[in-house]
């Protein structure tokens, strides 16, 4: 009813069998992982700080760089911030991969890197709440 199969498997599975294609180790598979998630969140840093420029955001986006470039072997690719997007929404994203690059950064055990992120996500958090609720000058003194 059905032709046998003639040709190997491209899956093996097999214990003790070696592949043709390379594997990574747990290590460059979590050492990818956060170098995206930082660069993700680089782009975001620069798209708030094209809007609202800081010296915070300044800091923080050479921080990020240099630790991508740690982790990747070279410079990471930026892009010119497009249209100016709700800076609420942006420092929310920003706050949601530094806590994704915490928890990778963690279970790599990369303090540097588990340092930035849980300040960045202080930085976004604090930001927020300055958004949320701005504060008013007052006369009274």
């Amino acid at each position: 009813m059905y032709e046998p199969i003639r040709t190997k498997s491209v899956h093996s599975t097999m214990a003790g069998t070696t592949s043709d294609f390379p594997h990574r180790s747990r290590e460059e598979e979590l050492d990818i992982q956060l170098a995206g998630h930082l660069s993700a969140l680089l782009a975001v840093t620069d798209e708030l700080r094209a809007q609202a420029p800081s010296a915070d955001l300044d800091a923080a986006a050479e921080r990020l760089v240099a630790q991508v470039c740690r982790l990747r072997g070279g410079e990471p690719l930026r892009t010119a911030p497009g249209a100016a997007g709700d800076p609420v929404a942006l420092h929310r994203r920003a706050h949601a991969l530094a806590g994704r690059a915490l928890v990778v950064a963690a279970s790599r055990a990369d303090t540097a890197v588990a340092i930035l992120a849980a300040e960045r996500m202080d930085a976004h958090t604090a930001a927020l709440a300055d958004l949320a609720d701005p504060r008013e000058l007052t006369a009274a003194g």
